[in-house]
């Protein structure tokens, strides 16, 4: 908490992110891992919103990334090699993982695929090779797409900056009740708020853009499932219904339109992923247009269900290939959740009942796409997932916000649940949906 001498507005220094800075200084000396310490600060909520083109932000954005980056590495390399493991290799085609590293790489590239061999940092690895024009190795490099469009190398420490000095809820609670302030100006305390605000302005009318062209668009989605598209035929329907049905059917079909705009390799934004991005775009849209909220309260529900999916993503994880779907549509139903309960006036403990609801009730969630596409059951969910967003709201307002269960101890049921997840049902389309589709 800010200590002042009881002028308004005055800060002298903030503690806790003077030790936040002062200890990751000496871990960084003892070369022991951020996720290893029981002090973690969080970076910036920018991260769990990248703008960019769909399927999927560990397997297409995280690829595309890498494959650009070792492009400028080695500008003048004759041919490319990069060999896919895991998860990348088993659904790499059908998220279109090659065609993203192929057209970012500005020489031949062969691909090659090994989706039996699964590295131990993290099921997306990638091994990235140059050549001269005599085959001679230029230099490699081992890099792993994490989730969200985000990179890692096994070793070495993420160079970005630490921004937030708590990264459990139950501390963000407390400082919420220390302040008299809710999580939005916690964000603002840490972050320049103009840069944030802009920065959500510019997410906010990618995702309402991304709405709206998928309510217009017709016909099937690219892939060997030849699947139609539902979004425009959800929002007409909903029409013909009493408020409580139009209501749901239209968050239904906001939802479909987003996510079918992401399965057609459209520009959405990750929230938290691709494959999750139908879910908070529908739910914010359509409280937007039902009860009038301005941009300013949206981008600050953005905000709120930003620092709810950078809880997560700091202390588990929001990889479908590393914890299944419910990293991905389990934790955007939990933002979501947590925004609108903030719409409607929702304490710092119901926002974070909201939150905690949302996740717990998506425990387990496998990820299994047919054909390894993001289409099937991933689209589907989408829409659920904003309807039981919109539930979990409902419930934690007619509540006090007391509950037994905290968020901080779902998320972390929620990471060894995906340690315990076998790697069939972790985006590789080995099991469970997928399987059954394959034998018929």
């Amino acid at each position: 908490m800010p200590l002042d001498c009881g002028c308004k507005n005055t800060t002298f220094f903030n503690p806790p992110n003077i030790f936040a800075k002062i200890f990751l200084f000496f871990f960084k000396i003892l070369e022991i891992p951020p996720q290893n310490l029981i002090f973690a600060a969080m970076k910036t909520i920018k991260d769990i919103y990248k703008i960019g083109v769909g399927p999927s932000s560990s397997h297409t954005m995280g690829p595309q990334k890498a494959a650009r980056i070792f492009n400028d590495r080695y500008p003048n390399a004759a041919s490319f090699e990069v060999t896919l493991y895991g998860s990348l290799a088993a659904t790499g085609k059908g998220h279109m993982t090659d065609w993203a590293i192929i057209n970012s790489l500005q020489a031949p590239t062969e691909i090659v695929w090994k989706p039996d061999i699964i590295l131990p940092f993290h099921p997306n690895g990638m091994l990235f090779k140059a050549f001269d024009a005599e085959k001679k190795l230029l230099g490699e490099w081992q890099v792993f797409s994490i989730g969200g469009g985000n990179l890692a190398e096994e070793g070495k420490t993420d160079e970005s900056p630490e921004v937030y000095p708590l990264s459990k809820m139950t501390d963000i609670i407390k400082w919420c009740g220390e302040t008299g302030r809710t999580y939005w100006e916690y964000v603002y305390e840490y972050e320049n708020q103009k840069e944030i605000e802009d920065y959500m302005m510019e997410v906010w009318q990618v995702m309402q853009a991304a709405v709206e062209r998928g309510l217009q668009a017709e016909g099937v989605l690219p892939g060997p499932l030849h699947l139609s598209r539902k979004a425009a035929t959800y929002h007409i329907k909903a029409s013909g219904y009493t408020h409580t049905l139009k209501s749901r059917g239209l968050v239904y079909s906001y939802a479909l339109a987003v996510s079918e705009e992401n399965a057609s390799g459209g520009v959405v934004v990750t929230a938290p992923t691709c494959g999750s991005c139908g879910v908070i775009p529908a739910v914010l849209y359509h409280l937007s247009r039902s009860y009038d909220f301005t941009d300013q309260r949206i981008i600050r529900a953005l905000v709120t269900a930003g620092l709810v999916g950078n809880i997560v993503r700091t202390n588990a994880s929001i990889s479908g290939a590393e914890v299944g779907c419910q990293g991905e549509v389990g934790v955007a139903c939990s933002m979501a959740a947590a925004a609108a309960n903030q719409l409607f006036g929702g304490s710092p403990s119901q926002i974070e009942y909201a939150a905690e609801m949302a996740l717990e009730h998506h425990l387990g969630m496998t990820c299994d796409p047919m054909c390894g596409l993001v289409q099937i059951p991933c689209i589907e969910r989408n829409a659920y997932a904003a309807a039981r967003a919109l539930d979990s709201n409902i419930y934690s307002t007619f509540s006090d916000g007391f509950h037994r269960v905290s968020f901080d101890k779902v998320v972390e049921a929620m990471k060894e649940t995906g340690k315990d997840i076998p790697s069939l049902y972790k985006e590789t389309s080995q099991g469970g949906l997928a399987k059954e589709f394959e034998q018929e």
